[in-house]
């Protein structure tokens, strides 16, 4: 009798065991059910609207238009303050208008995505590094979204909070909190409309007398150089830029884990300039500075302070 009662015990446990196991598969592909609707709606359907991008004390309010079908993808992002700004996106290529209004910097190829579009192409993948669950509903621009948690799991990244539009899947808003709870960043859409496509004629790229800048995304730098990023992150972008007050081409390596970002510039030292030596930070945005080999190497992004220093200190030339 005590044999057949533990017995019928061991299957109750088992048959609860399985149950969890199921219940727990089934959030989690309800979850990447949501990640995968949010990453494929921002790049294929038509919208426009206008968002607010805070990042710590900085505020800025910015429209987004876009368009998409069978043969191409049309994005462009205005700087509603401030001094004029503009972005252009066709297809992977990114024209950015600059203030002075007489040059635009061109990135051929680029992985560069605004928000609401994110998320990367496979987001099963963000789900090794961070743990995903849905929360309740809540209404942003007017329109009821579901609510998706990522928290990480280690130390190399902060959680996002993601709303999601409940009809379409689009992101309508991105919060990015640290570990102490704090808001690091964050983009809301304060109005959004859906499913027209923005008349061809406002993505018209007037190039008309202007210079163009092109980064060289494809061409190496004359360092080789070596580095080993937190686990997750690879890198996506090297490109040799001149920029403004710096005497010689930087070199620029962005990686990501498909969500956050970190960005390392490599240039030569100038004795008659003061580096960066150490942790800084401006604003939201942390900041690593240290040399190597007579290079100044800045590691920044908006990640904790430990992905910036193991990456800027595992700089070295090959």
């Amino acid at each position: 009798m005590r044999a057949a009662v533990s017995w019928r015990q061991g299957m109750l446990l088992l048959g609860v065991a399985g149950l969890v196991a199921w219940s727990g598969m089934a959030r989690a592909d309800a979850v990447l059910d949501w990640l995968n609707r949010a990453s494929d709606a921002a790049k294929k359907l038509n919208y426009s609207g206008v968002y607010v991008y805070q990042h710590g004390e900085h505020v800025e309010v910015l429209r987004v238009l876009h368009r998409a079908d069978a043969k191409s993808e049309l994005e462009k992002i205005e700087v509603l303050e401030g001094h004029p700004r503009q972005f252009l996106r066709v297809n992977n290529d990114v024209y950015c208008h600059l203030p002075d209004g007489k040059q635009v910097r061109l990135e051929r190829n680029t992985t560069r995505r605004f928000f609401p579009a994110f998320l990367p192409a496979q987001p099963g993948d963000l789900l090794e590094y961070y743990e995903a669950s849905l929360g309740g509903t809540e209404r942003v621009a007017g329109r009821t979204s579901q609510v998706v948690t990522l928290e990480p799991r280690d130390g190399y990244r902060y959680a996002y909070n993601l709303w999601l539009d409940k009809k379409t899947g689009l992101p309508l808003k991105s919060r990015m909190i640290n570990s102490n709870g704090a808001a690091v960043s964050m983009f809301v859409f304060s109005e959004i409309q859906i499913g027209e496509a923005p008349d061809i004629q406002l993505f018209r790229n007037d190039l008309a007398g202007k210079r163009i800048q092109r980064a060289s995304l494809e061409k190496q730098s004359s360092v080789a150089w070596e580095v080993t990023p937190p686990p997750g992150f690879k890198q996506v972008q090297e490109a040799v830029r001149s920029l403004p007050g710096k005497q010689a081409p930087v070199t620029h390596l962005v990686f990501s884990d498909g969500l956050s970002v970190l960005s390392m510039f490599l240039e030569p030292v100038n004795p008659n300039m003061q580096s960066l030596q150490g942790l800084s930070a401006e604003g939201a945005i942390g900041v690593y500075g240290r040399q190597v080999d007579g290079y100044n190497v800045t590691t920044l992004g908006e990640v904790p302070s430990m992905a910036l220093i193991e990456t800027g200190d595992s700089v070295k030339r090959k």
